[in-house]
């Protein structure tokens, strides 16, 4: 069992995207379950790592640049926090995964969309690499890498988006996504709109 859950995580630490807009060089992945059937997914949300939330999450308020106005998301990777601030130099600390290697990136973008329970769709070439992926595995499902929440960034392949393996947070994991305890990205969800700013740095800030 915890074998199989570990390779769950090696695969979920690939994962960059959402269905076709998705990319990835996942694992190899071993004995999925049968996924066709909806009633493998869990309505209410529940999970195998600590209930609904999969984690307590791992956010404060900080002191915050005041040049950044209320109501934008700053993602700091070489802090490894995503910033969300809410007014007079002050922010909400969450502590992320982020990309590793290439998979470095950084911008000024929007949030284009927003996701409750995300379905996830490996793309034709993860399945290729990796025959034993699952076709679709449903939102909401506990062992879908993309968590309970998801946020789109403007028309990039990226999102800030939960995580089946919260054990993976503070890590350099992924190829281009922003992971966040489940916990915390239904917190952010629920506070960022469509259209929020969100720039993307390796800046380092000075919080207190």
């Amino acid at each position: 069992m915890f074998r199989q859950f570990f390779s769950f995580a090696m695969l979920a630490a690939g994962v960059i995207g959402l269905g076709t807009m998705g990319a990835s060089d996942a694992h190899a992945q071993q004995n999925w379950p049968n996924f066709s059937n909806n009633n493998s997914s869990s309505g209410s949300g529940s999970s195998l790592f600590g209930g609904y939330f999969g984690s307590s999450g791992g956010s404060y308020q900080v002191n915050f640049p005041k040049k950044y106005s209320a109501g934008q998301i700053v993602v700091s990777f070489g802090d490894r926090r995503l910033y969300y601030t809410i007014g007079k130099g002050r922010a909400i600390s969450y502590p992320i995964a982020i990309p590793k290697g290439e998979a470095r990136w950084s911008g000024v973008h929007r949030i284009s969309a927003k996701k409750v329970n995300p379905p996830w769709t490996p793309t034709a070439q993860m399945r290729r690499e990796n025959p034993k992926l699952p076709a679709f595995v449903p939102g909401g499902h506990p062992r879908n890498p993309l968590g309970v929440r998801a946020l789109y960034i403007g028309n990039t392949l990226y999102r800030i988006h939960g995580t089946d393996a919260p054990w993976l947070i503070g890590q350099q994991v992924s190829h281009g996504c922003i992971r966040m305890f489940n916990r915390d990205v239904v917190d952010l969800y629920r506070r960022a709109r469509i259209g929020t700013r969100v720039t993307v740095t390796w800046s380092h800030f000075t919080t207190s």
